[in-house]
């Protein structure tokens, strides 16, 4: 089966203001992700700038059929 990340998260950007989000799921390779690696990943998807602070919370990793198709497969 596969492994997802289930997770809050709350950035913080450095000109003011945040995003928040609540329940995110997330296609992980291997067995766990550090929190430092997620916060990572997340900024660097959403394309995100300015950032400041990153927290992740409650993360638990589930059992869970991968959402998005690996990069080297075609649509």
């Amino acid at each position: 089966m596969d492994k997802r990340v289930l997770f809050d998260f709350d950035i913080e950007f450095t000109n003011g203001g945040g995003i928040q989000g609540q329940e995110f799921h997330l296609d992980i390779d291997g067995d766990d992700i550090s929190d430092e690696e997620l916060a990572k990943y997340i900024v660097e998807d959403m394309r995100l700038l300015m950032i400041g602070k990153v927290r992740i919370l409650n993360k638990k990793i589930i059992n869970e059929k991968h959402k998005r198709r690996p990069s080297d497969e075609q649509p």
